[in-house]
This record gives C-alpha cells, structure tokens and sequence, in this order.
C-alpha cells in the first residue's frame, strides 16, 4: 500500500497545535500491555494527528489516532450524521488508548471539511425545516452508489499504510446512526480485510430497497456486534429478526442486540435532548456498549 501513502498527505502541527496531541493512557494494562511487549498501559502515550486522504471523489479530511510505540490492528470509525467532532475525537483517542490504530473520517468530505455543524445544544431539533435540508445536502453525495466502498478502500488503505498498523491483523470497523450502513458497506466491499464490525443505533440496516444494507450480509466475512435502540425497535421490530436471519443464513458470526429503555443515539454523548427534555445519552448502557465493542475486537482481531 506504499502507493497509498504517497497519496496521503499529513499535517504534522507543532507540539502546542490542538491539532496534534498525545495523551496518556488511563486504562488497565491488560489491553495494550499484550500488544506492545509488555509496556505498562498507564505510561503509554497516544498520538492524534490530522491527516488528508485522497480518495477517487477528492480530499477527505481525517484524524488518525495511534500508541506512540508498537504496532497494532486498525479501526475505522464511521460517524453519525453530525460527522467528525471532539465526540468522535474522544472516541478515537479513547480506542487508541486500548491498544489501537483508529481512523475517524470527515464521511461529508464531498460538501465540506469538518466541522459541519457547530456545537450540539441540548435543544437541538431534528425536525427543523433547515436542518432537514441540510442533512439532505450532506447525505446525498454519500449515497451514491460505490461511494462508501470507494472510501472504504482509500480509509483502509491509509491505515495499512502506517508503520504503527499491524497488517497481519484484521481491520475492524465501527458506526452509529447513519455508519450503521457505512459499517454495513464497509465490511461487505473488504470483506478479506475487515474482522470485526459493530453498529450503534445504526438507521436504515433494513429497508425494503434492493440496496438494503443488510443485503450485503453474505458477502461479509466479519464477526458483528449489532446493538439496536429500543425507540428504534419500537418503529420496526421486524429489523432484528431478519438481521439475525440473514446473519445466520450467510454463515457470519453476529450478536444482535436491543438496549431496553435506550433512546436512538444513546451511545453517543453530545447527543441534545429528546422532546420531553430527557437525554438520549445514557451513560451507563453506553459504557455497556463499548465493553461489548472492546470484547468483539479483542476476540476477532488478535
């Protein structure tokens, strides 16, 4: 993928650019201890650096996340439909921090770079004329067809790329919201790289549509992790069980879950409120979430 790289332009920014961090690790020394030859997991740094990837419809920015010694298996985190923010920032840092190399691309890189939205209030309204509108513009060039796949291949590509990637590993990819599909796609479209998948309150996994995401299941060879929002189940609850079936049916390893009581976007913390003014983030079923993404990886990334 050497190739790759030279398309690949990085922006290292001096040690006191925001833009370029590294942070130490607080996590027990059991998950990166094991990858990086025993080093303890409390004195292991974290490098953050922006990158631009060329991909075949233009420049998508980027933020790529990585332990600053050893070598590791890659992740590719597709955002929700607010894109890439401190959130997904955190949640890269957080996955690095444990023994990763995670990449967290700007998915609307075709409209503009990140970030697209300002700040989430708590107020935030899904249902307002302007911001319908404005998802629509975002999301249509995404949609094209072969659009995530050709981005799929360039994010992959970058990641095996990197000297600090361990490319005898597998790939793992993650999503929420709207990357429930992107993870969908993304693991059908590389399904000899991409070893573990998981989706967090992922929107549109089953539709009626001949390029339904779930589809695309037996083309897949990833173990999956798919957790379901109750409010989303409510509205169709058919979904779980024809992703268990076709799970089942193309042979793919998946865990199907639904999270009682969980609101759509519970993973997620700068999520606003729901109507009545309660918040959709629920910290406790959240952490539950990424024990569960953590196990998945350490099962079928080793």
């Amino acid at each position: 993928m050497g190739e790759q790289k030279d398309r690949t332009i990085e922006r290292e920014a001096s040690p006191g650019d925001p833009s370029r961090r590294e942070f130490v690790a607080q996590t027990a020394a059991v998950g990166i201890a094991a990858r990086t030859g025993g080093a303890s997991a409390a004195a292991m740094k974290v490098v953050e650096k922006d990158v631009t990837i060329q991909t075949p419809d233009g420049s998508c920015d980027a933020v790529y996340f990585h332990p600053s010694s050893g070598t590791h298996p890659a992740v590719l985190i597709w955002t929700d439909i607010f894109g890439l923010r401190p959130t997904f920032r955190e949640f890269g840092r957080r996955l690095a921090a444990d023994g990763y190399a995670v990449l967290v691309p700007n998915p609307f890189y075709r409209t503009a770079k990140a970030p697209l939205f300002p700040p989430i209030s708590p107020s935030f309204s899904f249902s307002a004329p302007e911001t319908r509108a404005k998802f629509q513009q975002i999301t249509g060039p995404i949609n094209a067809p072969g659009a995530i796949e050709k981005d799929a291949q360039a994010h992959i590509g970058f990641l095996d790329a990197q000297p600090q990637v361990n490319k005898s590993r597998k790939v793992g990819t993650q999503g929420y919201c709207m990357g429930g599909p992107l993870v969908f796609r993304t693991a059908a479209s590389m399904a000899d790289r991409v070893g573990a998948a998981a989706t967090f309150h992922g929107g549109g996994l089953v539709t009626a549509d001949a390029s339904s995401p779930h589809l695309l299941i037996p083309k897949m060879k990833a173990r999956f992790y798919v957790a379901i929002a109750a409010s989303d189940d409510e509205k169709q609850p058919e979904a779980k069980d024809k992703l268990r079936e076709a799970f089942e049916a193309a042979h793919v390893p998946a865990e199907v879950v639904v999270y009682t009581g969980m609101q759509h976007g519970w993973c997620v913390p700068d999520m606003p409120n729901q109507p009545n003014g309660q918040p959709i983030y629920n910290k406790p079923e959240a952490e539950r979430a990424w024990s569960k993404l953590l196990a998945l990886y350490r099962t079928a990334l080793s």
